[in-house]
């Protein structure tokens, strides 16, 4: 084969591959990503659903990301969508990393470790907010889990006034 008509063949085919590439990488989305590091990945807004509610992510606030011990990082409107999804699909919490945006510091900090209001307005009302500093009245993630478990959080109207009243 002559080096001519290698050069017309491999550099087009060698460029449609490239172009190929770039171009898969680009449009892939986060929750593709084989996140070994397990570190809060960024989104664009309307291109992640949260797996439970089925809602476009929109903006950072309120949003949770829990990265499996495998690297697979499902992302979440709401830290309660999170609670209810983590109980439904049975999903070890063992090696995972859980990131939630905090609502104090506008960064994503660990959430086994954040402070939770109980009456936020949250993207579903469920009323948890994060926060990476405690305040009176704020509850440690296992305090929060178990409220969202037993449905005692602001999306029930009774829990709801009852908290409000309370503060």
């Amino acid at each position: 084969m002559k080096k001519s008509t290698l050069i017309l063949i491999g550099f087009p085919l060698i460029a449609l591959m490239v172009i190929f590439g770039y171009y898969i990488k680009i449009n892939q989305k986060p929750d593709e990503i084989k996140n070994k590091a397990q570190h809060p990945l960024e989104f664009k807004d309307n291109t992640i659903q949260c797996p439970q509610c089925h809602m476009y992510l929109v903006g950072q606030k309120d949003t949770a990301q829990f990265i499996t011990a495998e690297g697979k990082t499902h992302f979440f409107d709401d830290i309660g969508c999170f609670i209810l999804w983590q109980k439904e699909q049975n999903i070890s919490l063992e090696g995972g990393k859980l990131w939630v945006f905090s609502r104090d510091t506008k960064r994503y900090i660990d959430g086994f470790k954040a402070w939770y209001s109980l009456i936020d307005e949250t993207p579903m009302q469920y009323g948890f907010g994060a926060y990476e500093n405690v305040k009176e009245g704020f509850v440690p993630f296992e305090a929060m889990r178990l409220r969202m478990l037993r449905g005692e959080n602001m999306s029930d109207p009774r829990v709801r006034k009852a908290l409000l009243d309370g503060r």
